[in-house]
């Protein structure tokens, strides 16, 4: 890791910063001609990993952590509080009231004490997340080539705004590293699920328990397996479940790199957990929302004009009742009587949806409410102080709506099969529609980039 320059923001070759969300999606992941790396289909490189040392770090459960993204300033005090080895020191450098270059000297420092150790041989790495005795997820964690959109082998489904991106590549530019993995999904059920399901019957290279889950980690040193899995992956596409900001930086730095004259170099991939859908299916929660401005008898007066509205007795009853309601449907919470959308007026599907994208996509839950509900009937601006999200849990979602007087909005969790295809087509989903998971933890392996050799 040779010196930075600690830039506030990373700056991106061909993209200017007054650009809006979609637009810049769009150079950066490469649908507008923006650089690619090698072509050749879905990779996932061996490399020498960087892992806490217990001796040295302490307890792995309290200095790992969930995505950096799920992290507020509150948890990161709590963070700190559980060791001075945690990872959101060398991640979160702004939260914990440092610098992207503090990051890199903590970094180098925590190597050199021998915190954090690099492996002696490049390897593929097999993550598993369970709870009790069931598997929820097991994947391969490796260097995932970095392709260009229009290639058709790493999908994203949502568009990416410019300043977390920039973050990302300063903190990358900064650290000369990968410090925690996306997260894909593709569809196999062939010798790569084998690999990876065979390693792990044998005994971890580590185990934690945190988040009521339990983690695990095995190493694939093995040339002949690696062979085996880049054999299987060729030709074969995958989705970006989490990490869409994180995958723009691996395009972005790649992008610098090669404006640079660098050429093909480590930076042609990116950390990234690789779970096969087939074999283990990723649990897609919803995103709620909850609306404090809206008071929950306005909004559902202003709903019947373009839905059913169906009083329900309570709200066990109304979020079974959503379950099994023809999409899309909403349930409306807050109030004193949960309500049921359904059957939205066609002539205003009609009027109000853009027509410039796929019937599959006009017939998401999150795009008819965004469109029919959120903009249409209630008027309410497209932002984070008008709306806030509650992921997966629909008690919270309503909870939250009652304490502020506003309205929750509950939504069915969108199919991945819907996801999938949407992505395929070239589309994005609309904005806090996927809620993937269970995420890989942050800070049981790290890439230094340039470990593969």
């Amino acid at each position: 890791m040779g010196d930075t320059v600690d830039e506030p923001l990373g700056d991106i070759p061909g993209i200017p910063d007054d650009i809006g969300p979609e637009e810049f999606s769009a150079r950066v992941f490469g649908s507008a001609g923006f650089a690619s790396g090698p072509s050749g289909g879905l990779e996932l490189a061996p490399f020498r990993g960087v892992r806490f040392v217990p001796e040295v770090a302490g307890d792995l459960a309290a200095v790992t952590t969930p995505p950096y993204d799920l992290i507020d300033d509150a948890a990161v005090r709590r963070l700190l509080a559980s060791g001075g080895h945690n990872i959101v020191r060398l991640n979160m450098p702004r939260a914990t009231g440092e610098s992207y270059a503090d990051a890199r000297r903590t970094l180098r420092r925590w190597l050199d004490d021998g915190a954090l150790a690099v492996d002696p041989e490049p390897a593929l790495y097999v993550y598993e997340a369970a709870r009790g005795g069931t598997v929820l997820q097991r994947g391969l964690i490796g260097g995932l080539g970095v392709r260009a959109e229009a290639d058709r082998t790493v999908l994203p489904h949502e568009n990416v705004f410019p300043g977390p991106v920039r973050d990302r590549l300063a903190l990358m530019e900064a650290t000369g590293a990968n410090l925690e993995p996306i997260f894909l999904v593709y569809e196999g059920g062939a010798d790569a699920a084998d690999v990876v399901d065979g390693a792990a019957r044998a005994d971890p290279l580590l185990e934690i328990a945190a988040d009521g889950l339990t983690h695990r980690l095995w190493r694939v040193a093995d040339p002949s397996l690696h062979a085996r899995v880049a054999a299987d992956l060729r030709g074969r596409r995958a989705l970006i479940a989490d990490g869409h900001h994180r995958y723009a930086t691996y395009r972005a730095l790649q992008a610098r790199r090669r404006a640079a004259g660098r050429g093909p170099g480590p930076w042609d991939r990116g950390l990234a957990l690789l779970v096969d859908s087939t074999r283990y299916p990723p649990h897609l929660g919803a995103i709620h929302r909850v609306l404090p401005g809206l008071r929950p008898d306005d909004a559902a007066e202003r709903a019947r004009a373009v839905f059913r509205v169906t009083d329900l007795p309570g709200e066990a009853a109304a979020v079974r009742a959503l379950a099994a309601a023809p999409r899309p449907a909403f349930l409306l919470g807050g109030g004193d009587v949960p309500r049921l959308l359904t059957d939205p007026d066609p002539r205003a599907l009609a009027r109000v949806m853009p027509s410039d994208h796929s019937p599959q996509w006009r017939g998401l839950d999150t795009a008819v409410l965004d469109h029919l509900l959120i903009e249409d009937a209630w008027h309410v601006p497209a932002n984070e102080n008008a709306i806030e999200v509650v992921h997966d849990d629909p008690s919270a979602a309503i909870d939250r709506a009652r304490r502020t007087g506003g309205t929750a909005v509950v939504l069915n969790p969108l199919r991945v099969e819907d996801v999938l295809a949407v992505a395929d087509r070239g589309e994005r989903v609309p904005r806090k529609s996927t809620s993937f998971g269970p995420k890989p933890r942050t800070g049981l392996v790290l890439r230094l980039l340039g470990t593969e050799d």
